[in-house]
């Protein structure tokens, strides 16, 4: 069977490859911060490895920014499956190309692993080819922190024969953003069922 983690820590020291880390991220911080809810929330760690686990059933539920509305498919076992979905291209934002991921979830070290594959069958036995147009790669997602004040740790590698700046700067323009990530909000409206608003002064222009 595929070691998820093992894939990924190699492709990580693989010094070809293009990696980006995000800044850790303290939800309740940037909650308190950044935004007006209907009633004071403190968001816990057990939130968001519930949204970590959902998001990653349910990519174009929680991600609908990135992954294009009806091409999300998730199948295999409730902690080790594949899945695909149609996302925008890194460089190539306006467009979208097929992703496929083999996918862990690792409930005691609270992280899921997705490990991009060029080809795999899908639910059917029908053969899948990822998109060409731009580098395999690999992400993880973890939770970090307190119960009362969780962390959120994400980092990607891709698989290039040279790091690619192109790709670091893209990266770079995420971690500017001021904001929660596009899942956390939409757990805390659809999950959550909680009214929230963005704080937007006039230096909000990211």
């Amino acid at each position: 069977m595929l070691n998820h983690e093992d894939v990924f820590e190699r492709a990580w020291a693989e010094p070809g490859n293009t990696r980006f880390t995000l800044p850790s991220l303290d939800v309740n911080r940037v909650l308190a911060e950044r935004y007006r809810l209907d009633e004071p929330l403190v968001f816990t760690r057990t939130m968001l490895w519930d949204n970590e686990v959902r998001k990653a059933r349910r990519p174009d539920l929680f991600i609908p920014f990135v992954v294009e509305a009806g091409s999300a498919a998730a199948w295999g076992g409730d902690d080790v499956f594949v899945r695909r979905s149609r996302q925008r291209r890194w460089l190539n934002p306006d467009s979208y190309g097929l992703v496929l991921e083999r996918t862990a979830l690792d409930h005691v070290r609270q992280a899921v692993t997705f490990i991009g594959t060029a080809e795999c069958d899908d639910e059917h036995g029908r053969q899948l080819h990822a998109d060409a147009d731009q580098p395999i790669f690999h992400v993880e997602h973890a939770v970090s922190g307190e119960e009362d004040r969780p962390v959120n740790l994400w980092r990607i590698v891709h698989l290039t024969s040279a790091p690619d700046e192109r790709l670091t700067e893209v990266f770079g323009r995420i971690a500017e953003s001021p904001w929660l990530p596009e899942f956390v909000e939409i757990y805390i409206r659809d999950v959550l069922g909680r009214n929230l608003d963005r704080k937007l002064n006039t230096a909000d222009t990211r």
